[in-house]
């Protein structure tokens, strides 16, 4: 398939030809949804924890006598019953990730790219560069592209990099660490040619 290669200032410079593979006629919005909770399981830091009855402070003295009080027997101040004693059966520090075949992690990338590139939301540029420091002269620039923004290269300018820092609709990625989750969040992907073509790679080696 030939995808047409713009400007930032939305001029067709070039045209660019990828595998037919590589964005499926079909979005499996399922795998998708799979390969987003995959990473969102991932990223749980899982460091709620709640003490043991080892873990309590407290001394391991007998609270009072066993019999002649009139209440029920206790051997200690820190079990799960007494007032400031320990958290039965409560969280503890663990990984909340789930396993998920690297076929079907590279699968939800490509599906989730070609929803974008179905839904004319996949934007291929030239090349992300800024002659010069500003943030209002890039947003004149690319002002023919409405909603947010996820611009994907190799290695970002500073200039480039710099200009887009305070905006909060606008997020930088670099090609080796595209995701899922990213493409879906974010309204427009504009991707250079030749990350695309790295990707291409990527996703279709065997």
């Amino acid at each position: 398939m030939l995808i047409k290669v713009r400007s930032l200032d939305n001029q067709e410079v070039d045209e660019v030809e990828f595998s037919d593979d590589f964005c499926p006629a079909e979005v499996r919005q399922d795998i998708i949804k799979r390969v987003i909770e995959w990473q969102m399981a991932k990223s749980m830091s899982g460091c709620h924890k709640s003490k043991t009855r080892s873990e309590v402070s407290g001394t391991g003295k007998k609270p009072f006598a066993q019999k002649g009080t009139g209440r029920a027997r206790q051997g200690s101040t820190r079990s799960p019953q007494m007032r400031g004693g320990a958290t039965v059966h409560g969280p503890l520090v663990r990984s909340h990730e789930i396993k998920l075949p690297k076929k079907i992690r590279k699968l939800g990338l490509r599906h989730a790219l070609a929803s974008k590139y179905n839904s004319q939301k996949m934007i291929i540029v030239s090349e992300l560069e800024a002659k010069e420091l500003s943030t209002s002269v890039l947003l004149k620039r690319i002002s023919w592209i409405e909603g947010s923004i996820l611009f994907v290269d190799q290695a970002f300018e500073n200039n480039f990099k710099m200009s887009c820092s305070n905006k909060f609709s606008i997020n930088l990625l670099p090609e080796c660490g595209i995701n899922v989750y990213d493409i879906i969040k974010y309204d427009n992907l504009v991707i250079t040619k030749a990350s695309l073509k790295k990707l291409e790679e990527r996703l279709l080696a065997r």
